[in-house]
């Protein structure tokens, strides 16, 4: 996958696949725009600074927002009281958590114990950085794109630094050294690998119809998002319809949250994997949570729901107004998935394990896989036509899923009765009397 990564639009609007070095240059993008190499650090280091610290607030205001929402949902008011419309509550969250005291239960690996919840924040920090969150702009003379760094293995580099974060959790847990931790630790790395298989099948389809322009890479996040286009029917998330919703499943399994949160489940294992944690460090791992949920909204965005554009609005206004207005838009659709992410823990139940390992490996994965093959079947026979493989996916689909459904049933073992006991009827008669 590493050698068949370019993909190169030619003359006649098709793509090529060649097996050039994708990471011959990483600074070609930069290059092209012509960016000197100082005004390139610059902005750089400019552009780390405000993503780091919008990253931060952000976590900040899920915090703020999970709380008030589910408050809403459930005919409750949530916080309040901290400021205005309980503003200031996750300030006053932060300072609590400084203040406690920091316990190292005696019998835990201390080394392993102190180093898992920033194995699990730093991979969530650092894969911001390949996400375009808008067009560019204009500052004297020089095109700076509103992105950290353009590499032309995005895709790769964000898959590859996602998995990392299991780490964390299975070093916290096994470093805990307490049995719902352990527990907690398995259960969160067997669920992390079976759906980053669904996760990086998913994509597949969308890379192989990514059209970039001439030295481009369909790897490319800012790439796959210029091939969308400003019109919602070339959007990812019609073509590849039941990718969308396999990776956007995936995705909250990533980040262990409900329904898929049974790394923690408090009704089993106490807390989980974090159980023996206080002060900063369990707040780390919830701030790791929060900014996984960040991290794979503004990845959605981007692979599925046309990143930054919107109709054109994005080319309103001058070089600097166009590139905020563009950052406004991706803004704008990462806060309503956000907002998706607290629907849906709030509404649906918590999964048993088992339906949640069948959920992965038997619906999930073959959907995954049935896109792959019915985007690029369909691309060649059809010429391109993107409405006819949005909707052969869905129907692959549907019928992916009704052969798996009917085969589950089909081998579903026999309910065993239970044998008939004599005068138990009477005896559960007289004890309700």
């Amino acid at each position: 996958m590493m050698a068949a990564c370019d993909n190169v639009a030619s003359g006649s609007g098709k793509t090529m696949f060649f097996a050039e070095g994708a990471l011959s240059n990483p600074l070609g993008p930069y290059r092209r725009m012509g960016l000197p190499l100082n005004v390139l650090l610059l902005s750089s280091i400019v552009k780390i600074l405000i993503i780091a610290h919008l990253l931060l607030i952000g976590v900040m205001a899920m915090i703020w927002a999970e709380r008030r929402i589910s408050g809403w949902m459930q005919d409750r008011l949530g916080p309040n009281r901290v400021g205005f419309q309980g503003l200031l509550q996750p300030i006053a969250d932060g300072i609590k958590f400084l203040l406690k005291e920091d316990l190292i239960p005696n019998h835990v690996d201390k080394p392993l114990y102190v180093l898992a919840p920033a194995m699990l924040l730093i991979p969530a920090m650092l894969t911001i950085a390949v996400v375009p969150f808008g067009g560019s702009i204009e500052i004297a003379g020089h095109t700076i794109p509103l992105q950290i760094a353009d590499i032309n293995i995005g895709i790769l580099y964000i898959l590859a630094i996602t998995s990392l974060g299991v780490y964390g959790v299975v070093l916290g847990a096994w470093a805990s050294n307490n049995k719902y931790s352990l527990l907690g630790g398995l259960r969160s790395s067997a669920q992390m690998i079976s759906y980053e298989l669904t996760l990086g099948l998913a994509i597949i389809g969308v890379l192989m119809l990514t059209v970039v322009e001439q030295g481009g890479s369909a790897l490319s996040l800012r790439e796959i998002a210029k091939s969308q286009g400003k019109n919602l029917w070339n959007w990812n998330f019609l073509i590849h319809f039941p990718a969308f919703l396999a990776f956007t499943t995936a995705m909250f399994a990533e980040t262990n949250r409900l329904p898929f949160d049974l790394a923690e489940a408090e009704q089993e294992l106490v807390a989980g994997y974090h159980t023996e944690y206080s002060s900063m460090k369990f707040a780390m791992f919830f701030m790791a949570e929060y900014m996984n949920m960040i991290v794979g909204s503004a990845v959605t965005v981007t692979l599925f729901l046309g990143g930054w554009h919107f109709f054109g609005l994005e080319n309103v206004g001058g070089p600097i107004l166009s590139g905020l207005i563009s950052f406004g838009i991706f803004f704008a659709k990462t806060a309503i998935f956000l907002f998706v992410f607290i629907w849906v823990r709030w509404t649906l139940p918590r999964f048993r394990y088992d339906q949640l390992m069948n959920l992965g490996w038997k619906f999930l994965l073959p959907v995954a896989l049935s896109s792959i093959v019915v985007t690029g079947f369909l691309w060649v026979t059809t010429d391109g036509n993107k409405l006819l493989i949005g909707i052969g996916n869905v129907v692959a689909a549907f019928i992916v899923i009704s052969v798996v459904g009917g085969l589950l049933v089909m081998n579903k073992p026999p309910e065993v009765s239970t044998p008939e006991i004599a005068g138990l009827d009477t005896l559960e008669s007289e004890g309700s009397s």
